[in-house]
């Protein structure tokens, strides 16, 4: 098929995810189309940078959101490594001995999570990369020819929406992406997890990066979601020190 037919079909597949919610066209749309047109369980979007917090956006199911959570909080799995490459990276099998030993921990908690396969495609125009685009099976599955250009085909219209819609001054609300929502409605998620590295950085004493990784590791040793305790930070009811581990207080101050 040419380029140009398949991506005035997918287009149309998600024109028609966007119609049905009588909403704009939004990069939720763009994760539901591509979930009916191929052979994945759930797909999601993670907004990406080099210089800010990672974040996702949003995702069609339960698994998909704890997939991309992981991958952010955990700073490893197929998402990472494709937004790091800026290449697809495709995972047939995650109980394939290989991928086992190069994401130790995100392989075992996305096979938990219900996922067996997970793609991950980059979101990305020359040198502009805004985020990425996962799939994922609950079954070994491999895309043949025509379902991977279908896929990458999905994420270069993702990454035109996100563009479009000025991601870097966007806001997402945390753990609500779903078919219901449309991006333009998504708030508050980054903003808060900017906010609460950017605490980090005072109290700890240390750089954003720094900053971040003690953030997302916290929420990993705790298993909670990096945007609750961002959310605890920011209103202050969590403190981080440089000689101590992070201490809850009762009175928010």
């Amino acid at each position: 098929m040419r380029a140009d037919s398949r991506s005035a079909r997918i287009q149309v597949l998600v024109a028609a995810q966007a119609a049905r919610r009588g909403a704009p066209v939004g990069v939720v749309d763009v994760c539901t189309a591509a979930v009916a047109a191929l052979p994945v369980g759930g797909a999601g979007v993670s907004a990406m940078s080099r210089t800010a917090a990672s974040h996702p956006l949003c995702s069609t199911d339960d698994i998909s959101e704890q997939l991309e959570e992981l991958q952010l909080t955990l700073g490893e799995g197929p998402c990472v490594d494709a937004f790091a490459h800026g290449s697809a990276v495709l995972s047939p099998d995650l109980l394939t001995g290989g991928l086992q030993d190069r994401w130790p921990v995100f392989a075992d908690a996305a096979l938990e999570a219900g996922a067996r396969a997970v793609f991950a495609l980059p979101l990305q125009i020359g040198a502009i990369s805004p985020g990425v685009l996962d799939l994922y099976a609950d079954v070994p599955t491999v895309l043949d020819a025509e379902e991977l250009a279908d896929a990458l085909a999905f994420a270069d219209l993702a990454t035109i929406l996100l563009l479009d819609a000025r991601i870097d001054e966007t806001r997402a609300q945390p753990g609500a992406p779903s078919p219901d929502h449309g991006f333009e409605d998504l708030g508050g998620y980054r903003a808060e997890i900017d906010q609460a590295t950017g605490i980090l950085t005072v109290q700890l004493e240390v750089g954003v990066d720094e900053a971040f990784v003690r953030l997302r590791a916290h929420a990993y040793t705790q298993g909670r979601r990096l945007a609750d305790v961002a959310a605890d930070v920011v209103a202050h009811r969590l403190r981080f020190s440089p000689d101590s581990e992070p201490k809850r207080t009762d009175n928010g101050n």
